[in-house]
């Protein structure tokens, strides 16, 4: 199952409904399983972004669906990455001519 990285920032909104994330969260993660997909790792961060998750799914389609209804709720604006397992980056090295 392909796997995704999402990068988090909070919106004005989403700071100051904080204490709100944690059930923001499990309802995405229940979002997630409904569509498929499931919600693997969740990290607060410092930095350029205030959370990484980290997200299996099932297909690109699913990936982007999920991260354009996370962003439309206002509370956060996301970056996603398709990112790559080590055994999947030897095979697709391995088939590099």
């Amino acid at each position: 199952m392909p796997t995704y990285v999402t990068l988090m920032r909070y919106t004005d909104q989403g700071i100051r409904n904080i204490k709100e994330s944690p059930a923001r969260l499990e309802a995405a993660k229940k979002m997630a399983q409904a569509a498929g997909a499931e919600i693997k790792s969740f990290y607060l961060a410092l930095g350029k972004y205030d959370a990484v998750v980290i997200i299996d799914g099932p297909d690109d389609e699913t990936a982007a669906r999920l991260t354009l209804t996370f962003g439309s709720q206002g509370n956060v604006r996301t970056e996603t990455l398709r990112v790559f397992t080590e055994t999947e980056f030897r095979k697709v090295i391995s088939s590099l001519s």
